[in-house]
């Protein structure tokens, strides 16, 4: 047994966990990075980076086949599975490359295995110890089942989806959050018959309600069907298909089942109980700086209760950094952290919905404002239906901003410093959005709340 001393081990190599490896090298630390598979973790190389390249893909075969209708001359002959996954493969491929660059350049050791931690907070992989004087843990999340529904052969995770070399002709999406919109509208895209079972009312349940029913509205017009409101019950297949039956008897018969209901965090069997860490429902308890209850020891990403998100997780791990060296980083609050769902339309949203708004504040107090995109110059040019609506306190300051369409994913770092530095739509109101873009909504929503809208009634 070999024993290797650090300032800081790092157990988990995905956007947390680099990214805590990398702030704390910057700051002069000596940093042990333990990852079992690839560093970049199940974002880069199974998760947000290959599934986003999908979807350029599928906006591309959208494209082609709409070309006609702004005088272009192009024929969709269909999609090459191969080379759709030569092309997520050679970017993924650019992206790692650079991070195993980089990381050398800072001068982290890399320790490729499965790692352990033991009591005495150290980690073991293989015969192999690493000691620091803190350890990170950021082991990630995997995808998750229902109880009775066993994965393998035509029912699939997101990560057998993006191995599949074929375009299915029919496909079940079960769960309509982030995950399942996504693949839904990739395969729709491509051609695809696609069908959404979503046990809560709405799409994207965890956004605001406007948002979720515009969503609803274009997956209808693109053709992708879903259900709503009714749970799951069985799964069964045979060589050639997959039948979803539900809790009220309906059912649904496809080629495949993608199973899109979450993802749970990495912490059994990794030593962390028998450490002392406190787990609940598997996640990782910590304080509002990221400290588990056993001294020197901090979680960050996807085992920390929270949004499941690679930039919550990568700023996570810059923060634990900064306070391991001694800084005193701002713990940010969930509601300022932006989320993306990258589908067709594409959804994005920061701070509270409407409805959380009116709950905490009472609805005398909580004004709000939707400009709908048809009203916005570059959006008829990109062809994109949708909306942006700002929530505000009455008198006070935006505590949410919504927005549905294409490409707005682009727009929300400006509804974050919104959100985040407690703006009042009086204060943006004058500022200037450059003609013609997007942004320009977001600028209109503002005017309006300012009480001086321009393009709007």
């Amino acid at each position: 047994m070999t024993t290797h001393t650090f300032d800081l081990v790092v157990l988990g190599g995905g956007s947390g966990g680099y990214a805590a490896a990398l702030r704390a090298a910057e700051l002069g630390k000596s940093v042990a990075l333990i990852e079992k598979d690839k560093v970049g973790g199940t974002c880069l190389h199974r998760g947000c980076i290959p599934t986003k390249a999908l979807l350029h893909a599928a906006e591309v075969a959208d494209h082609v086949r709409d070309a006609g209708s702004v005088g272009i001359g192009a024929t969709f002959d269909g999609v090459d599975a191969a080379g759709v996954r030569a092309y997520r493969e050679n970017i993924v491929a650019k992206k790692y490359k650079g991070l195993e660059g980089l990381v050398k350049a800072r001068g982290i050791t890399t320790v490729a295995g499965t790692g352990k931690l033991n009591a005495d907070r150290t980690v073991s992989v293989g015969d192999d110890v690493y000691s620091g004087t803190d350890v990170v843990l950021a082991t990630g999340s995997y995808s998750r089942s229902l109880p009775g529904l066993d994965i393998g052969g035509r029912i699939l995770t997101s990560e057998q989806a993006l191995e599949l070399d074929v375009v299915p002709e029919r496909v079940l999406v079960l769960g309509g959050g982030v995950i399942g919109v996504e693949f839904a509208s990739v395969w729709r895209s491509f051609g695809a018959e696609v069908t959404i079972i979503e046990a809560l009312p709405h799409l994207v349940p965890n956004e605001d309600i406007a948002l979720s029913k515009g969503l609803e509205r274009a997956f209808r017009r693109r053709g992708i069907q879903y259900s709503l409101g009714t749970r799951f019950q069985t799964a069964t297949q045979d060589d050639a298909s997959v039948t979803v039956t539900l809790e009220d008897g309906k059912t649904f018969t496809a080629d495949y089942l993608l199973v899109a209901v979450g993802r749970g965090p990495v912490t059994a069997d990794l030593g962390f109980e028998d450490a002392g860490i406190t787990l609940d429902r598997g996640f990782v308890t910590v304080d509002e700086e990221l400290r588990t209850g056993v001294p020197n020891v901090w979680a960050v990403g996807d085992i920390v209760p929270g949004l499941q998100l690679a930039h919550r997780g990568f700023l996570q791990g810059i923060a634990v950094a900064e306070r391991i060296a001694g800084l005193s980083p701002a713990p940010l609050p969930e509601s300022q952290i932006p989320k993306i769902t990258y589908c067709n339309p594409e959804v994005a949203s920061v701070g509270v919905s409407e409805e959380a708004a009116v709950a905490e504040h009472g609805a005398d107090a909580v004004v709000s404002y939707e400009y709908n995109l048809a009203g916005n110059g570059k959006s008829e040019i990109i062809g994109t239906t949708g909306l942006v609506k700002v929530v505000r306190l009455k008198d006070g300051p935006v505590v949410g901003v919504h927005l549905l369409g294409d490409r707005v994913g682009e727009l929300i770092t400006e509804g974050q410093l919104a959100v985040a530095w407690e703006a009042h739509p009086e204060d943006i109101a004058p500022l200037i959005h450059a003609h013609p873009t997007q942004s320009e909504a977001l600028g209109e929503a503002f005017l309006a709340l300012s009480g001086k809208p321009l393009h709007a009634l």
